[in-house]
């Protein structure tokens, strides 16, 4: 977050090399920036699994995906709640991964939005339908135990918790409900 596309800002790239060098595990960076494009180099040099750009920001989004994957990483594109889902499907060949925000990005503990259920459904049917069925869908924004079913139903298959998670007594326990049964 730089404070500019959000009003918040987080931490930056030296805190990702920290946790790179500190775990193999998959580091999803979803970049809520005005110009992704000049931060690319920087997560994917410290350790980014996967880079995550707004189809809203101010870059030309096809070259700056392609700029993700030169590194050998995974790309994906993420929407606001307000952006039709539509404005994802162009970048479809050169993402892993769609990203729809379930709530306004850059707070966290807000109420997941309802209406973001449809782009979820529209954005799984239209992958199913033009050759996409591999394509992951992440939510971010309001996931708990009843929305994280809601976002499954509808097609997400990567789900972002943060209070769900964090603000649980037993985090292993509040990670085995929004899983869901298995």
């Amino acid at each position: 977050m730089d404070g500019v596309f959000v009003e918040q800002i987080s931490y930056g790239s030296p805190v990702l090399k920290c946790v790179r060098d500190a775990t193999d595990m998959f580091l999803d960076v979803h970049l809520m920036v005005e110009n992704p494009r000049r931060q690319i180099g920087f997560f994917a040099e410290a350790g980014a699994s996967l880079i995550d750009i707004h189809v809203e920001s101010r870059c030309d989004v096809s070259d700056t995906l392609k700029e993700i994957r030169a590194y050998g990483i995974r790309s994906a594109v993420a929407v606001k709640p307000d952006t039709p889902i539509e404005r994802a499907f162009e970048y479809l060949p050169l993402c892993d991964m769609v990203l729809v925000m379930t709530v306004e990005p850059g707070y966290g503990g807000q109420g997941f939005i309802p209406e973001t259920a449809d782009k979820i459904t529209a954005l799984r049917r239209y992958a199913a339908e033009n050759g996409f069925e591999k394509l992951d869908i992440e939510v971010d924004g309001g996931i708990n135990t009843l929305t994280s079913g809601i976002a499954r139903a509808a097609g997400a298959n990567v789900l972002v918790a943060g209070t769900a998670l964090f603000g649980a007594e037993d985090m292993t326990a509040a990670n085995r409900l929004l899983k869901g049964p298995e």
